[in-house]
């Protein structure tokens, strides 16, 4: 699976769009994280735990984001783009969303 942020592949011409897809995970902080965030606070610096809880659900939701894409028998994925939103006090959404492609060697 050959994916990129780009509209298209430098060495690939796009043959069929197969439509819009999606990945997304929902996930919520955990108690000691949310207390050291606050110690991070007084103190500054970055808050480790909730950069690896955000790179672990990025990773997930493009692992569904390409599982969406295998069920579509795709070639590649253009256009991906990622968003965050807050879903309730304490948990977020992951969200990518792109284009499953069928693909042929220029």
């Amino acid at each position: 699976m050959i994916l990129t942020t780009q509209d298209n592949f430098a060495d690939y011409k796009i043959a069929k769009t197969l439509g819009i897809i999606f990945g997304s995970t929902v996930r919520t902080r955990h108690l000691g994280t949310h207390f050291m965030a606050g110690v991070k606070e007084l103190f500054g610096g970055e808050i480790s735990g909730y950069t690896d809880l955000l790179v672990s659900a990025r990773e997930e939701a493009l692992e569904r984001l390409i599982k969406s894409a295998n069920n579509l028998n795709a070639d590649g994925i253009v256009a991906i783009r990622f968003s965050t939103s807050s879903i309730a006090s304490g948990a977020s959404e992951i969200l990518v969303t792109g284009t499953a492609v069928k693909i042929e060697k220029n």
